[in-house]
């Protein structure tokens, strides 16, 4: 399959990396189409691996992931194109945080609106699903490293778009029954309001090696 990756850090690189092992094709997009750290990626990772701008990797993928940064994540996506968007999953790993006043950040937005409904609302015809949001991006790739069953969280308006990202997952190593859905794209306020605990645990533990279990 051709994923596109809207975002060349940590989170982005990680997820980009794993789709390459799972024999995806995988284009990482940025600002500029000759980005250094998408090039050193490139590098790194073969012939699947290729690099352009944001609207380059858009419109390569069949699914694309936003791997931005939740404030600046609308205008990393006006860049991508809409036209790129249209009709595909458009997976949404963002956060709003705002670090103006230092550790631990506040929400840019919550309680009434989420960043992935934005995008939502911005992008009415993507498919958008809310996931990955609410771990260390290691444990997004690799569930097993920690002992137990843990949780996945995802949400998002369209059924079919749900099942392909779940699909995805358990390729990750995610077992089905860890997989919450939540519902419609309004759960991602939820999702994204889980950051201010999971930043809290994370100070607490000095990492990020940890993610939460819904146990009924």
């Amino acid at each position: 399959m051709n994923i596109g990756i809207v975002g060349t850090g940590m989170v982005g690189e990680t997820l980009a990396t794993k789709l390459i092992s799972l024999d995806h094709k995988v284009k990482m997009g940025s600002r500029s189409a000759t980005n250094e750290k998408a090039s050193a990626w490139v590098k790194k990772n073969g012939a699947n691996a290729s690099q352009g701008t944001f609207a380059d990797a858009a419109k390569f993928g069949e699914i694309i992931i936003n791997c931005t940064k939740g404030e600046v994540s609308l205008d990393a996506l006006k860049m991508a194109g809409e036209e790129n968007l249209k009709g595909k999953v458009l997976i949404d790993v963002s956060n709003g945080l705002d670090f103006s006043k230092g550790m631990p950040p506040t929400l840019t937005v919550c309680n009434t609106d989420s960043v992935g409904e934005q995008i939502q609302k911005n992008y009415p015809l993507a498919k958008v699903i809310k996931a990955f949001n609410t771990m260390n991006y290691l444990i997004m790739v690799n569930p097993r490293q920690l002992s137990g069953a843990h949780s996945f969280f995802l949400c998002g308006n369209d059924a079919e778009a749900k099942i392909k990202v779940s699909e995805l997952l358990k390729s990750f190593g995610w077992k089905e029954e860890e997989i919450l859905d939540l519902g419609d794209i309004t759960a991602s306020r939820g999702m994204e309001m889980v950051l201010p605990l999971w930043l809290k645990l994370m100070m607490k533990f000095n990492s990020g090696a940890f993610n939460f279990n819904i146990v009924k």
